[in-house]
């Protein structure tokens, strides 16, 4: 237990001292509540101008949430860095030459870097919600509302499951810039074109953003959003799916190839 205990903190240690980690964590919540922010404005001065049918299913949680697109590329690189850096470096030598037990060393590293990303998604998920539905005037919502604390809260997990999943492709690919390349083209730009794509669109509403955004939702039909045949517990238990998937993934390749 106390080699563990070490363990552990030597990896509080690396990211709370790496600048790149902590700016990462700060702009993830930063970025996200002012644009959830400014949308929120936004779209309480322009309501009455917004189609019937997106006024009948306004879903005034998820406009709050509108910046989380910009939060989840910061945990992306969060992830990525908390992993990566130790191969560009070369410290991934002398880190398992102190942890020999590779899978305790990736597991305690997902450990201290899963309840930060955590903590830093719950405070921007509530941060966002609470600032976006004060701009929101007489079109809020309050955090008693049925299914509201469940897509805050939701919110907050999405974002730490995020920065788990990027871990675990970083542990697989052993390369920052080899997964940063593919990990934010597949998160920003091609889950959602394909989306969009009739045939297409039916297997990508089971990737992982696509399927664990369902957590954010409280009116199902929120604003034109694609139907789908889970429901938001199911969409983040397809997520968590993906997550495990990625870092058994990652502790295989850690586990079989030399650092």
């Amino acid at each position: 237990m106390a080699a563990a205990s070490a363990v552990l903190r030597s990896e509080w240690t690396k990211i709370r001292t790496v600048s790149s980690t902590v700016w990462t964590l700060a702009s993830a919540l930063v970025v996200t509540v002012a644009m959830g922010a400014g949308l929120s404005a936004l779209v309480n001065s322009t309501f009455d101008q917004l189609g019937e049918a997106e006024r009948l299913t306004f879903d005034p949680t998820v406009v709050s949430f509108s910046g989380m697109v910009l939060g989840q590329l910061a945990m992306v690189v969060f992830g990525v860095l908390v992993v990566g850096s130790e191969y560009s470096s070369g410290m991934i030598r002398t880190s398992l030459a102190a942890v020999p037990q590779r899978t305790t060393f990736l597991l305690a590293k997902v450990a201290v870097a899963g309840v930060l990303a955590l903590l830093v998604g719950l405070a921007t998920s509530f941060l966002a919600f609470f600032l976006g539905q004060a701009l929101l005037g007489g079109h809020r919502a309050s955090i008693g509302d049925d299914n509201v604390l469940r897509a805050v809260f939701g919110a907050g997990l999405y974002l730490a499951l995020i920065a788990l999943f990027s871990m675990g492709v970083t542990a697989m690919l052993r390369s920052s810039m080899l997964s940063l390349g593919i990990l934010v083209p597949f998160l920003l730009l091609i889950s959602n074109i394909l989306t969009a794509v009739p045939k297409a669109k039916e297997v990508a509403r089971f990737f992982p953003d696509q399927a664990g955004k369902k957590i954010m939702q409280v009116v199902p039909d929120a604003m034109n959003a694609q139907q789908t045949p889970y429901g938001p517990w199911g969409g983040l238990g397809i997520m968590v799916l993906w997550v495990v998937a990625a870092l058994l993934g990652g502790c295989l390749v850690l586990r079989k190839r030399d650092a």
